[in-house]
């Protein structure tokens, strides 16, 4: 298995801008350097976390997806984050997987986050995705799936790298951290969380914590603060050596969902 370069775009967003956050954004992807293979944005790239798609998602013959296009080309790499998309009278958050060919894959946000009413907003996505990529299987997660083990379940070793692309607050870093660790951990896989810095439109505060994180839940980058743009190269030897030598995921329960067993009332489980 082939080693793997990645580079993680911390950065700011400016509220519903699209044409000001794609204008940074060139800039930010014209320093880094044309060796790495994917690069990753955070979540809603071009807008920010808002609940207003009736007025900004586009289509995916939109300014945003054709720009993902143009830097999947010039850099020759992967690029990919998530935005506002318009389709079939629906919105959606989805991340966006474009190559430097011009292809696209997508990927549809499953858990909405209920607190801020982006149930009400948007539709939610019902698929697992794994994209396949010199070598490595690569499964999206979109910020709130992180909060939910079964969703992001390694069953059979189906993945070798999680990316989440988040918006998360401040105030809940802490269970970013530990939740992106965690399920490097649970999943013998490497994990990649790309968080956005600076305040919203709505006043809330992001630090970023974007993090590379190795299966063996080692932090290998986790930048707090301030805008960052960061390249590491994942180590597909070490996947397969801990693997092995820890496997850990040939005792997995084998289904995504377990029923429990009825208990009486004297707490013995039923029969």
């Amino acid at each position: 298995m082939q080693d793997l370069t990645v580079t993680l775009v911390q950065t700011a967003l400016d509220w519903e801008d699209v044409d000001a956050n794609l204008d940074a954004l060139t800039a930010k992807l014209a320093k880094i350097d044309q060796s790495t293979d994917l690069i990753v944005l955070p979540e809603m790239f071009s807008t920010g976390f808002s609940m207003n798609p009736h007025r900004l998602a586009e289509p995916m013959s939109g300014k945003a997806v054709a720009w993902l296009r143009r830097m999947a080309a010039a850099k020759d790499a992967v690029v990919t984050g998530s935005l506002m998309i318009a389709e079939n009278g629906r919105y959606y958050n989805r991340l966006i997987w474009a190559l430097p060919d011009g292809a696209l894959a997508h990927y549809d946000k499953r858990h909405l986050f209920r607190y801020a009413g982006e149930d009400k907003a948007y539709t939610a996505g019902s698929r697992r995705i794994t994209w396949h990529f010199h070598g490595w299987r690569i499964r999206p997660f979109i910020c709130y799936d992180l909060r939910f083990p079964v969703w992001t379940r390694n069953l059979g070793q189906a993945y070798d790298l999680a990316l989440f692309v988040a918006n998360w607050p401040a105030r809940r870093a802490l269970h970013w951290q530990t939740l992106l660790r965690a399920r490097a951990i649970e999943n013998q896989a490497y994990v990649i969380g790309v968080n956005r810095v600076g305040l919203d439109g709505k006043g809330l505060a992001h630090d970023g914590h974007s993090a590379v994180i190795a299966p063996t839940g080692e932090h290998l980058f986790e930048p707090i603060g301030d805008e960052r743009i960061f390249t590491v190269t994942l180590d597909g030897g070490l996947l397969e050596r801990y693997r092995e030598a820890f496997p850990v995921w040939m005792d997995a329960d084998d289904k995504m969902v377990l029923q429990d067993q009825p208990v009486h009332e004297k707490g013995e489980a039923g029969v």
